[in-house]
């Protein structure tokens, strides 16, 4: 249902904007009034970003197929990844920023920042459209997979077989390095 009164909200910055300061799952009408919903963050670094990668206790499998990634899996109560169909869309539509946050074992906090992003659609597999880094305490992994295509496990793009492994935050869930994870991109 499309509330009354006024225009509707793009995208999580809109919603900000408007005095929705609250994180969570919210509808948003980013193209021909067609409702979506996306979890909002409006807490880190001024809030207004769309989350599209949550990881947080590995309750959910990434090794999905090319078919799964590209209209998305998981849970609004945990796990998810919100499909390749619905980023490319969304980065469509403007210019967008990129942040990537991730919490370790002992509980210590990164985060890595990039000027643009988007994603191509999918007759270009899903090609990493990446500006700059801006900086961060996670340091740039992200750089050297610009203008790579998109690879599941049914659909390998990279160039090499250990080329995805560099930033893999779909990858398996291991004790490593990251217990929590989350991929998120809003306008600029």
């Amino acid at each position: 249902q499309i509330p009354k009164g006024g225009p509707l909200a793009l995208n999580c910055k809109e919603l900000l904007a408007r005095g929705n300061v609250l994180s969570g799952w919210s509808t948003i009408y980013p193209q021909d009034c067609n409702a979506m919903t996306v979890l909002c963050d409006m807490d880190t670094d001024g809030g207004g970003w769309i989350v599209f990668q949550k990881r947080v206790d590995g309750s959910e499998d990434f090794y999905w197929d090319w078919v799964s990634y590209k209209r998305g899996f998981g849970s609004q109560q945990s796990e998810f990844w919100l499909g390749n169909d619905n980023i490319h869309m969304l980065t469509s539509l403007g210019n967008s920023e990129l942040r990537i946050d991730l919490k370790d074992f002992e509980n210590n906090e990164q985060f890595a920042k990039y000027e643009s992003f988007k994603t191509a659609g999918e007759t270009e597999k899903y090609k990493l459209i990446l500006g700059d880094f801006l900086g961060g305490t996670a340091g740039d992994s992200l750089s050297m997979h610009k203008n790579m295509q998109f690879s599941t496990r049914d659909n390998d793009n990279d160039l090499g077989s250990n080329n995805c492994h560099w930033s893999n935050l779909n990858g398996m869930y291991l004790a490593g390095a990251h217990k929590w994870s989350e991929m998120k991109f809003r306008p600029v």
